[in-house]
């Protein structure tokens, strides 16, 4: 009898697997939105604002001893002359769907930050230093909702943001360099911060280069409220770059559903228009394939995904007339988190670790001369 229930319970379980799979292969919106979308309205969280004046606020600074921004892979060795000061912005690490906006220093999601700050800004460590303001970000399921409470959430998150580029201009030297550099939400937010209070003003000319990666850019009606130009070349600074990376057979519906939902910059439909793209491979905006066997290292998880291999000739590139990343076929070493659509989203920078080091290293350069 025990035997018998015992069978029932992993049958039943098993048809249990097989209706989640079978849901989310038919109606994978509909399931990430019931996961991770809170049920409550927006409500101003009880957590405290971030004090940018003291070192607390900061993931990464230059006076931590404990910095994940200077992590580097085996083999790289650090670098000495660091002229820039790097204002990087976390992307989405906070899951939770008890609320809209989470805790600077939210505990669930305060490993996420630390991984991300590694295998994302590590890259700008061999020409300045880094500085990660920790904020009251918007949860993932702000991005899925598309509604009052979502933007709420994120106009929340941005005021922290502001807060903290207002004190990192006030602790860098005047007249510094600065390469602005962001991922998905944190390039949400550096997009409006530099339409703000960067374009037209005397900030704008100490810009080496605004890394606004996995976000879209519309050429014709976003860049011109930004005052920067696309990175047209590899050898060109003061510019804006921009990709977003999609394997094959890619499907990158969702992407161009949200970026045709909201109007641009210019508050004009983005319908149609195609967006920034700027080969990190190659560093030109172009629609050039670049072979892998160019990709001079890629950082490849381990299994604990603490860890990564920096691995090269593994990834191709080619911007898309559309505007979005293809990559090729799905690299080896990233199953985890891939999104719908063989979206690779989380691993835009990972994918080509080197060539963005090598690419900011260039321009830097090309900006000091």
């Amino acid at each position: 009898m025990l035997a018998r229930r015992f069978l029932y319970i992993v049958a039943a379980l098993i048809v249990l697997v097989i209706a989640a799979g079978i849901a989310w292969n038919l109606f994978p919106d509909k399931m990430l939105r019931i996961a991770f979308v809170p049920k409550d309205d927006w409500a101003s969280p009880a957590a405290p604002a971030p004090d940018y004046a003291t070192p607390g606020a900061w993931l990464a600074r230059p006076d931590m001893p404990h910095d994940p921004a200077h992590w580097l892979p085996r083999g790289v060795e650090a670098a000495h002359q660091q002229p820039v000061a790097i204002f990087y912005v976390l992307p989405t690490s906070a899951l939770t769907r008890k609320s809209w906006n989470v805790a600077a220093d939210d505990r669930e999601s305060s490993g996420r930050q630390v991984l991300f700050a590694r295998n994302e800004a590590s890259v700008f460590n061999s020409v300045g230093t880094v500085w990660a303001p920790r904020y009251r970000q918007a949860v993932l399921g702000a991005f899925l909702a598309r509604d009052a409470n979502s933007q709420k959430a994120f106009d929340f998150a941005y005021h922290d943001v502001e807060r903290a580029f207002e004190s990192f201009l006030a602790q860098i030297p005047p007249g510094q360099p600065i390469i602005l550099a962001g991922h998905s939400q944190g390039t949400l937010h550096l997009i409006r911060l530099i339409r703000e209070h960067v374009a037209g003003t005397p900030i704008a000319r100490r810009i080496v280069a605004a890394y606004l990666v996995g976000w879209p850019i519309s050429i014709s009606h976003d860049l011109p409220a930004l005052g920067l130009p696309g990175c047209a070349t590899a050898s060109q600074s003061n510019c804006l770059l921009s990709w977003q990376s999609f394997a094959q057979p890619a499907d990158p519906h969702n992407l161009v559903a949200v970026y045709e939902m909201s109007p641009g910059l210019d508050g004009k439909s983005r319908k149609g228009s195609p967006m920034l793209c700027v080969n990190p491979l190659s560093g030109n905006a172009d629609t050039a394939a670049v072979p892998a066997r160019l990709n001079h290292g890629a950082l490849i998880p381990e299994k604990d995904l603490v860890s990564a291999t920096l691995t090269q000739g593994t990834v191709p590139a080619r911007c898309t007339p559309e505007g979005w990343l293809d990559i090729g076929a799905p690299p080896a070493g990233y199953s985890a988190y891939v999104m719908p659509g063989n979206n690779y989203h989380v691993f835009d920078y990972a994918l080509f670790w080197a060539n963005i080091r090598a690419d900011a290293e260039n321009r830097t350069r090309a900006f000091l001369r």
